[in-house]
């Protein structure tokens, strides 16, 4: 069994109920995932809070579009890693997404844009991973060859790693080796409901398939204790 991180996804409408829910959680979760729905309504001002707080952000953007538009998001998303106020607790930016759908060229871009602007900047470089298939999506018998190549694609293409599902993560984990990064989302806990989520897993197969990072939300959010339900998920992963 790998040992995997948790990352938290910060799926929430209001800053405030962040604020608090990060708050809670502080001494339990180091990662967060802002996604869409947070990042659309606060921006780069969510990310810089949670960095201010030491906090690694996972920026779950999924990013497609053609090459240089790619290339140009990433290359902002980067200059997330700079200090507004030169903060020296100030944490960079630790993850982002790319959609392996966008191919090849668009994939290299984003690697080629990331590293210089890193460089550029004199900040590390984030991890940069591919979305294969969403974990929405139905499961049928051409996904697990879908999610292969397209993570072969993205591991061909310079990224460090993919998003996939843990019907997938043995896979990919056998076929592209032990040092390509593997995501998982849809992470539930024994007891609790798949929500809209087709190919979801608990935390101890999604580690004994080769996942890295265990992606939850629900399941914490919407705990009547956030941090006790994230401790019992880190519990699951220790044992």
């Amino acid at each position: 069994m790998r040992k995997a991180q948790l990352i938290l996804a910060l799926d929430l409408e209001t800053f405030e109920r962040a604020r608090q829910l990060i708050d809670e959680v502080a001494d339990a979760v180091d990662i967060f995932k802002v996604g869409s729905q947070m990042f659309t309504a606060y921006g780069p001002f969510i990310t810089r809070y949670l960095q201010s707080k030491a906090k690694k952000v996972f920026l779950d953007l999924k990013f497609h579009d053609i090459p240089n538009t790619v290339a140009s998001a990433v290359k902002s998303a980067v200059g997330l890693s700079v200090s507004p106020n030169r903060d020296p607790d100030f944490t960079p930016l630790f993850m982002l997404t790319v959609h392996t759908a966008g191919g090849r060229e668009m994939l290299e871009a984003s690697v080629h844009a990331a590293e210089a602007q890193a460089k550029a900047l004199g900040v590390p470089r984030p991890l940069l991973v591919g979305v294969t298939v969403l974990t929405s999506a139905p499961k049928d018998a051409g996904t697990r060859q879908l999610v292969l190549e397209r993570a072969r694609l993205a591991q061909e293409s310079g990224l460090d790693g993919v998003v996939a599902s843990v019907e997938e993560a043995a896979l990919i984990r056998r076929e592209l080796g032990k040092d390509f990064l593997i995501v998982t989302p849809g992470i539930r806990p024994l007891e609790a409901s798949s929500d809209d989520q087709k190919r979801v897993a608990t935390p101890k197969a999604a580690m004994d398939q080769g996942s890295d990072f265990l992606v939850v939300g629900r399941p914490i959010l919407h705990a009547a204790s956030p941090r006790e339900a994230a401790l019992k998920i880190l519990g699951e992963m220790k044992r």
